[in-house]
């Protein structure tokens, strides 16, 4: 198509996770075919291999000529010769021209199987049509009028599988044998995050998973109907974070035949699979993986480690840097049991006040526990409570030991701003919980702090917010004017506000609810005050009128003129007795003298 672009429309695939799971996938020399828009950084990733790009677009083939070995414009039925790779993570429906004859899902996956080798890989993505990101869209699927939005086929036709099973049932049908699957959040083109989709919905209640869904939906600019986090993360409780992801990475494989038909390799033996490739930091801090050991589930860095800002001159306060990523930490062991805020949360909504003070309590005397002379470094003094694990056995651990504290930070401030994020997220989430509604975020930062046995003051939370707006500018990636605006905005957060960060209606709603009723009390109290006044004035001039009765008759007169003497009597009574003690004195004076 002579002006079409999929690039332009952002159809395109990438995201440094795919670029990290490719990169693993293609070896040295191998023949590779991009079938559809991927993201021209995937080209200098596969820089060892011979790509081809297949595109439908003029102007994308004309942007990618340089980089690939050979450009097809055109449909699918211009793809020739045999490839050790297909790669096809945009989904088939963007391979489909205009100016082609329309093929349909089915036989645009036959072509793909037909130009893959005995042997070779097919890594096909697909969009989920009923996935959390479609869920929580403002904009209804079909109601989208721009060019991204055009299909040839669409999703209501009768051959395009509608989920997981049904893709890789397909993918069996054509001859393929389905090796792995992923989950792709929280968009299925460009995505953060690449769960395993097997131990996604086998681990319900990983403490990996619950962070890993929680920090990669919670970011984000469009408005949403509800918070794709908290919604995310419920699906995983319920074994469904799977079958609700906005999208799938499939990874199939030919089979070899002998000469009897008899298959000789159903799976490359030479590829392990991860359980998740994540991007923990800011963008372009590379990638983290998470992968099967002898020993359980374990981080690797799959980027060098930078360099260690604290090392540098330390600019102004108001930009300093208070954490960093260090890839090379992320070398242990993943540590196993349930997230700490997810313990926390579901003990305040079952208004369990004694778990969450043993809870609070064993949390508190941990963070001491590894501190040096009240102070804490490395990976402890960043890291809150959503990302503190909690053992079977009661024992906490930091889960993602990547994020490290560039300078020590007091043991109460570490505590204050766990304390502080968790109090922000129950009151401008909507949590329903046994405190007074009246408390704003620093009260009941205090009041938590009370649980755990530590007196915490408002200008320790004011320092641990200043902290918290220092390590979410680290982890984002912005620069001091955003830094600024940030802290700014958790300077200012109230009770009767939403979250921060992008508008759910949902919450928004929550947020109108909680001030209809703040409100309500502030009305109701007025008015009781305006009852009380009123109550008051009428007593008051109830007063006046008796004395203004008093005063005009005949009694009263008369016990004035009966009690006048009396005064002028007791005021000479004593004008007399001042003057003898002044006498007294000027004598007992006088003998002194003598």
């Amino acid at each position: 198509m002579p002006a079409w672009s999929d690039l332009a429309t952002g159809r395109a695939a990438g995201g440094e996770p795919l670029l990290a799971l490719l990169a693993r996938l293609v070896p040295v020399g191998a023949r590779v075919l991009l079938a559809g828009p991927h993201d021209p950084a995937l080209l200098d990733r596969l820089a060892h291999a011979e790509v081809t790009c297949l595109l439908r677009g003029e102007p994308d083939g004309t942007a990618v000529a340089a980089r690939a070995a050979r450009t097809l414009v055109g449909g699918a039925t211009g793809i020739d010769g045999a490839y050790d790779v297909v790669v096809a993570a945009a989904g088939l429906a963007a391979i489909e021209s205009a100016q082609d004859r329309p093929l349909g899902w089915t036989a645009l996956l036959e072509r793909l199987v037909t130009a893959l080798r005995p042997g070779g890989l097919l890594l096909l993505g697909a969009e989920n049509p009923f996935g959390l990101g479609r869920l929580v869209d403002p904009v209804p699927w079909y109601a989208g009028r721009d060019d991204a939005d055009w299909a040839v086929e669409g999703i209501l036709a009768p051959d395009r599988p509608a989920d997981l099973d049904q893709l890789t049932d397909r993918l069996t049908a054509a001859g393929l044998h389905p090796w792995g699957s992923f989950a792709a959040y929280p968009r299925w083109r460009s995505a953060t995050a690449l769960l395993a989709t097997g131990p996604l919905a086998e681990q319900r209640g990983s403490g990996l998973f619950d962070a890993v869904l929680h920090d990669a939906c919670a970011v984000g600019e469009r408005p949403v109907l509800q918070d794709p986090a908290r919604l995310a993360v419920d699906a995983l409780h319920t074994g469904l974070a799977a079958a609700l992801a906005p999208g799938w990475l499939v990874l199939a494989h030919r089979p070899v035949t002998g000469a009897a038909g008899a298959v000789v390799a159903a799976a490359p033996d030479r590829i392990t699979l991860p359980v998740a490739l994540l991007c923990a930091g800011p963008p372009g801090s590379g990638v983290t993986e998470v992968y099967d050991g002898a020993d359980g589930w374990r981080w690797r860095a799959l980027a060098a480690p930078t360099p260690n800002p604290a090392a540098e001159p330390a600019p102004p306060f108001a930009s300093r840097e208070v954490a960093y990523r260090d890839p090379g930490t992320s070398t242990g062991r993943v540590p196993e049991g349930r997230l700490l805020r997810t313990v926390l949360l579901d003990a305040v909504l079952r208004r369990d006040l004694g778990a969450l003070r043993r809870l609070l309590t064993a949390y508190a005397r941990w963070l001491a526990g590894q501190g040096v002379d009240d102070r804490l470094t490395g990976a402890v003094a960043v890291s809150g409570l959503d990302n503190v694990v909690v053992g079977a056995a009661g024992d906490h651990a930091v889960l993602d030991p990547g994020w490290q504290a560039i300078d020590p930070l007091a043991t109460e401030v570490v505590l204050a701003r766990a304390l502080w994020r968790f109090a922000a997220d129950l009151l401008t989430g909507g949590y329903a919980h046994p405190w007074p509604s009246t408390l704003d975020v620093v009260g009941l930062t205090v009041v938590l702090g009370g649980l755990t046995g530590r007196d915490l003051d408002r200008a320790i939370v004011a320092i641990a917010v200043e902290v918290e707006a220092a390590v979410v500018a680290a982890r984002r990636g912005l620069d001091d004017t955003a830094r600024a605006d940030l802290a700014a905005a958790l300077r200012a957060v109230t009770p009767t506000a939403p979250p921060t960060g992008r508008e759910s209606v949902q919450q928004l709603r929550e947020a109108w609810l909680r001030q209809r009723a703040e409100l309500t009390r502030l009305t109701a109290r007025l008015a009781w005050t305006e009852q009380l006044l009123t109550h008051r004035e009428r007593a008051l001039r109830r007063a006046e009128t008796k004395l203004d009765l008093l005063s005009g008759t005949l009694g009263y007169r008369m016990g004035k003129l009966a009690i006048t003497p009396l005064r002028l009597a007791r005021r000479g009574a004593g004008a007399a007795k001042r003057q003898v003690r002044t006498a007294v004195r000027r004598q007992q004076h006088g003998g002194e003298q003598q």
